[in-house]
């Protein structure tokens, strides 16, 4: 299956950038067709094979990627044979994103339940409790703590969790037909 639509992609781009590093994304952004061995790919790149072995290892744990291992009969030596399943990339995307849809909801709730105090001098922020503790002075330099608000961070909150919501309305999960 050629990948190549799918590699052109920014955000398919940066979500395997974000996988496997710099150093694994020779590898990742250029999936073979077919069986290939480590070595193989490591020469092909002209790259580290503890580098490729690293990437493929990452692109296996993301379900991106597997293997099968052949004995040698007469050496005993084990050669594994990767495949890249990069087809897997559109619905794991689209878990990441619930995920990331979830925490900001979750930490929106944290933003509005929570009254906060500022240092100015420092740029720390504590919740009331920790700031009634101190004394409403910052235990760093000593500045009065002021009152801080968050509206625009809530704000901010909120246009990402309705831009995320309005993406997964636009491309809603493939259910597999049972």
């Amino acid at each position: 299956m050629a990948y190549d639509d799918l590699l052109e992609n920014p955000v398919i781009q940066k979500y395997l950038h974000e996988l496997v590093g710099p150093t694994g994304m020779p590898v990742a952004a250029a999936p073979p067709e077919g069986e290939v061995t480590d070595e193989e790919l490591a020469e092909e790149l002209n790259l580290e094979l503890n580098a490729v072995r690293r990437a493929l290892f990452i692109l296996y744990e993301n379900d991106l990627a597997s293997y099968r291992r052949l004995r040698d009969e007469d050496s005993g030596w084990l050669t594994y044979l990767w495949t890249f399943e990069y087809e897997n990339i559109p619905e794991q995307l689209e878990e990441e994103m619930h995920r990331l849809l979830d925490a900001l909801i979750e930490r929106r709730e944290y933003e509005l339940e929570n009254e906060f105090y500022l240092c100015e001098q420092d740029s720390i922020r504590f919740e009331f409790g920790e700031a009634m503790e101190y004394g409403f002075e910052c235990p760093n330099c000593g500045e009065q703590l002021v009152d801080m608000s968050n509206a625009r961070l809530v704000d901010t909150m909120d246009e990402r969790i309705d831009s995320l919501r309005d993406e997964l309305h636009r491309h809603p999960k493939q259910e597999a037909d049972a």
